[in-house]
């Protein structure tokens, strides 16, 4: 007989940790027997420590997840399924030290279309002392899947951003319910869509967070997917427009060729792309088809991803993705040109959206789509369900909340002038003063989609011990600012060896609140993070 999901969800549940040998920690059972609204609780369990494994396989950029896991002290963990609509399954997990929690509450985001729990961020919480939660925002699925959209609009409305706020009200009532009483602070953090879902959070709950992180945050969403059909057109439509990977180290040293010593460093770090003037017509192949050039159709299909989608009348639907983010790991071979046509994680997301979320149309054709007309559908059909783009955050600063917001220059997989976009909104919105008072906006030279990249990011602040002091960690920077009412100025940013910790330091950069930006002294090690300066960006 084929198992319901709720049972083999529970068998998952217990199947990792010795539940014979726990010795309870008080409290943590009864949670079982908390009345939730429109929601309620599957399973608790203290869990001994280092004996959790996880039921789902840890991202990949997750390194050394095993071993996060079995550094784990014991905690207690409540799964709640929540219905706040007919059509509504929310899976929600909820972590609570067993002892020494430091009375705050740490939300995590999802990436993609969501569909698991993020187990890993779970993990780092609990470690650091935090009550702590993740939903699978009511799917099952990976990353890239939109299958579960089809014909059921109350689960789109549970990604878009009910999903969220229901986990973070049932994991209050259930921290109230074990410990006496709430959060004294609250805070989610997130990148991508968890960016999204970070700003979703500050526009229409107001309340339900004291600080939040957006990470790259995927807030126009309509607009971003639209740009995702415009750039796979452009290179797919025709086959000789497509750029494969092996010209993209040739398109990259063109690019730091033309604009890489602007800043006054040659390091393969532009410092702000939008500076760079970098012309593809220079790399026209002039005998023939190679490696190191590109033909006239490449050269027009790369420039309109520069360029940025546009609708019939010229009108921008969103901005173009800047150079200097074309090569290695996480860069253009993996989100915009993919091993083959068609084979990239843009692509891949552009159809889960249009085709399962929009037109409800599995065999919905990516190639004969009308721009102008995908874009207003989309707007009509989902930007009230799936954007983040309302820039009145004044309900959010009146409940005095504090809101980082960071992006990497090199993103290649949503243009980092859309942030800049949407900040500059927010203070023509609310006021340039009113928005310096609770909002603070990171750019990181180099750095590719969250993470990643040859530039310093955040990723160490989030994922490892590292330096935990507000000037290295924006967690703690983003705390000490809701706690203390100490405003974050620089973050000074590490890039480790080989991307670990553990290997030493590559090279440290300042990361200045923009509209600044780090410029280079004209003396000193280029590396080190003392050589720099923030002032007035150009």
């Amino acid at each position: 007989m084929k198992k319901s999901f709720a049972a083999i969800f529970l068998l998952l549940f217990f199947a990792g940790t010795a539940h014979a040998q726990t010795n309870p920690a008080a409290g943590c059972e009864s949670l079982a027997k908390v009345s939730l609204p429109q929601a309620k609780v599957l399973a608790t369990e203290t869990v001994p420590a280092g004996t959790f494994k996880s039921p789902v396989e840890a991202p990949p950029w997750m390194k050394n997840v095993v071993q996060l896991y079995k550094s784990l002290p014991v905690f207690c963990r409540v799964a709640v399924r929540a219905k706040p609509s007919s059509d509504s399954d929310i899976l929600i997990e909820v972590w609570l030290p067993a002892e020494n929690w430091n009375g705050k509450f740490r939300a995590h985001g999802n990436g993609g279309f969501a569909g698991e729990l993020d187990y890993p961020h779970l993990a780092t919480s609990i470690l650091e002392g935090y009550a702590t939660a993740s939903t699978d925002t009511g799917h099952t699925g990976t990353a890239v899947d939109a299958a579960w959209a089809l014909g059921r609009p109350e689960k789109v409305t549970d990604f878009g951003y009910r999903a969220i706020h229901v986990m973070t009200e049932i994991a209050k009532q259930v921290i109230r319910a074990r410990f006496g009483n709430a959060p004294q602070y609250s805070y989610f953090l997130g990148c991508s869509n968890g960016g999204r879902q970070a700003l979703m959070e500050a526009q229409r709950f107001p309340e339900d967070f004291n600080g939040i992180l957006a990470g790259a945050p995927a807030n126009y969403w309509t607009h971003l997917l639209t740009s995702g059909l415009s750039n796979m057109q452009a290179l797919t439509n025709d086959d000789a427009s497509y750029i494969p990977a092996s010209k993209l180290p040739a398109i990259a040293h063109a690019v730091n060729a033309a604009c890489d010593a602007q800043d006054g460093v040659s390091d393969g770090i532009l410092n702000d792309p939008r500076q760079c003037k970098f012309r593809p017509e220079t790399m026209l192949c002039k005998n023939g088809d190679a490696y190191d050039c590109l033909t006239a159709p490449q050269i027009t299909a790369l420039k309109k991803i520069y360029e940025g989608a546009h609708d019939a009348q010229g009108k921008e639907i969103f901005p173009g993705f800047l150079p200097g983010a074309e090569e290695g790991p996480g860069g253009w071979s993996t989100w915009i040109i993919g091993p083959q046509p068609g084979k990239s994680l843009i692509n891949a997301f552009t159809y889960g959206f249009f085709a399962d979320i929009l037109y409800q149309k599995p065999d919905w054709n990516l190639k004969t789509a009308d721009l102008s007309q995908a874009v207003k559908l989309a707007d009509e059909k989902a930007a009230s369900i799936l954007n983040a783009t309302d820039a009145n955050l004044a309900p959010f600063r009146e409940h005095g909340g504090k809101l980082i917001v960071y992006h990497g220059w090199n993103d290649p997989a949503i243009s980092a002038v859309n942030t800049i976009d949407y900040f500059d909104s927010v203070r023509d919105k609310v006021g340039a003063a009113q928005t310096e008072s609770f909002l603070r906006l990171y750019m990181l030279p180099g750095v590719q989609h969250c993470s990643g990249g040859p530039g310093p990011d955040f990723a160490s602040a989030l994922d490892s011990p590292g330096l935990r002091d507000a000037q290295h960690n924006v967690v703690t920077a983003l705390e000490t600012w809701v706690e203390k009412g100490t405003a974050p100025s620089t973050i000074i940013a590490t890039k480790y060896v080989s991307d670990d910790p553990t290997k030493g330091a590559r090279l440290s950069r300042p990361i200045c609140p923009y509209p600044q930006s780090a410029k280079y002294k004209g003396s000193g090690d280029a590396n080190e993070a003392a050589s720099f300066l923030c002032s007035a960006a150009n």
